[in-house]
């Protein structure tokens, strides 16, 4: 199976520090919904992996992020996209769990429910947790400079990013990258 794991906010979502709390609130970014679609017509399984704390702080509801949720099935489908299954973490920092990234706990869930060795999975995201968390079952890190991941446009990465991080413009760049890279060689 390819399988491609992807952060939310700041990757496929603008991104806010006051959370996205709303449907209304959740706005794709430019390119990203129609860079899911290639991925998937390529042969490529598309799962998100995603921190909410906002639920835990008590910023939405559930029914708030099933409805985000389904904003963006609405319009993935709408432009030929899927997204297969969507893992969160609903609790807030202080509760120290195990599936709060940097933590790798909804990577061994995407793991245990697809049945699939994680090692060279793609994890693509705007922080350095996002990589943190994939590279820690063995996922290949990819940062997009979109979200938080702008801060690091024209710099060197720091040491909290994972050893060959791949860096790439927007979550369009990467799926260049990915389906050039995918392609037989004759």
């Amino acid at each position: 199976m390819k399988l491609v794991i992807l952060d939310r906010d700041g990757t496929i979502n603008e991104d806010s520090d006051d959370y996205i709390k709303s449907a209304d609130e959740w706005v794709p970014l430019p390119g990203a919904l129609e860079a899911i679609a290639r991925l998937n017509h390529a042969g490529w399984h598309v799962v998100v992996a995603s921190n909410q704390s906002g639920v835990g702080r008590g910023l939405f509801d559930m029914s708030a992020l099933n409805a985000m949720h389904g904003k963006m099935h609405r319009l993935l489908a709408a432009v030929g996209g899927r997204i297969e299954a969507i893992f969160f973490c609903p609790h807030a920092p202080e509760e120290q769990c195990q599936c709060r990234k940097p933590e790798p706990g909804l990577f061994v869930q995407i793991g245990e429910r697809f049945g699939v060795d994680l090692h060279t999975v793609p994890v693509v995201g705007d922080t350095s947790r996002d990589l943190v968390a994939g590279a820690a079952v063995g996922c290949e890190p990819h940062l997009v400079l979109t979200g938080k991941g702008e801060a690091y446009r024209g710099r060197q990465l720091p040491d909290s990013f994972p050893a060959h991080t791949v860096v790439h413009e927007d979550l369009s760049g990467f799926v260049d990258y990915l389906l050039t890279r995918d392609q037989p060689t004759t």
